[in-house]
């Protein structure tokens, strides 16, 4: 057999991550967690306890042969693996990611799988990559036979949610995200970017990066999930406070309807804690416009100004001479 083949530079590296609560009343403590996200017998699960408790699933590996997705209709073959990993934060967020690097350019005939398993979350292209087309191919979404790493998300976390652990009792109801993003070849000397990021319908986000040459994908990922997990919190406590109808319900009701974001919620807001340092200040992008963190506040305070208002007649009705 001929030795492996050096991998080329990758100038793109795609993913996509998937958002939820965890089904099941009580949350997981650490070990309840490790065993959860336990995907690979020969590596550990890590679990942090500081600043939250953290929970990150060793990455296997999914093998693929496709069709990559492109804007203009190009025909572009790829092999190679794509890695995957699950995460539990405080044990009551579930996110599952499936990522992948791709190289400027590859060799142009198949070769055997021991040499694509040597470079683990590496798809190779046959022939030259269309870098821009592929980008863009990845946040518009693939088609049949293309590359899904959606799907490979999405199978993952249906793998989770089948554990026994699970009493599939959730806390409140609330609905999934999925971040749909790619991360592009910083020019050289350029650090890190954030250049877009939108909202789209049925729980879609879209995001592009620039990111130096010689960051592990799995740093990106990390970042992702970061953001992910916060637009989560964001979109569920919005909607229920919009959906609640707090101005027009009495003291209990209110206090009722805004219990699961204290309880379960107010205390996950922890921007940057699991993410490398090195891409820490692309919140200040994000902090800027939309404002994750001012609109964050903004909920928090709506929260802690219902309660007040609902206690006060509480409190003097407690107070006053029978």
């Amino acid at each position: 057999m001929a030795p492996p083949r050096p991998p080329g530079r990758p100038v793109l590296v795609c993913g996509e991550v998937r958002t939820r609560l965890l089904p099941s009343f009580q949350a997981l403590d650490g070990r309840a967690a490790a065993q959860l996200l336990r995907l690979r017998a020969d590596e550990p699960v890590r679990v942090s306890e500081r600043p939250n408790l953290y929970a990150l699933s060793p990455e296997p590996l999914t093998g693929v042969d496709c069709w990559l997705p492109t804007s203009n209709g190009a025909r572009v073959r790829a092999v190679g693996t794509v890695a995957a990993r699950a995460a539990l934060t405080e044990g009551r967020l579930l996110q599952s990611t499936a990522y992948c690097s791709i190289p400027a350019s590859g060799p142009d005939m198949r070769r055997p799988w021991g040499q694509y398993l040597v470079q683990p979350g590496m798809v190779e292209p046959f022939g030259k990559l269309p870098e821009e087309a592929v980008a863009e191919g990845v946040l518009r979404g693939t088609g049949r036979g293309e590359l899904a790493l959606g799907m490979i998300a999405e199978a993952l976390l249906a793998q989770l949610l089948r554990h026994p652990l699970l009493d599939r009792r959730a806390p409140f109801k609330s609905r999934r995200t999925h971040l749909r993003w790619v991360a592009r070849r910083a020019p050289e000397g350029a650090g890190a970017a954030l250049e877009r990021f939108t909202l789209a319908e049925d729980g879609l986000r879209t995001m592009v990066l620039r990111l130096p040459e010689d960051l592990p994908a799995a740093s990106a990922a990390g970042l992702c999930e970061d953001l992910a997990l916060h637009d989560w919190l964001l979109t569920t406590v919005g909607h229920m406070l919009n959906s609640s109808r707090l101005s027009a319900a009495n003291g209990p009701s209110a206090v009722l309807a805004l219990r699961p974001a204290v309880d379960h919620l107010l205390h996950l807001w922890m921007p940057r804690a699991h993410v490398d340092p090195s891409l820490g200040h692309l919140w200040d992008v994000l902090e800027r416009a939309p404002g994750f963190t001012r609109q964050w506040q903004t909920y928090v305070q709506r929260i802690r100004d219902q309660l007040a208002l609902q206690a006060i007649p509480l409190l003097h009705q407690a107070l006053s001479p029978r």
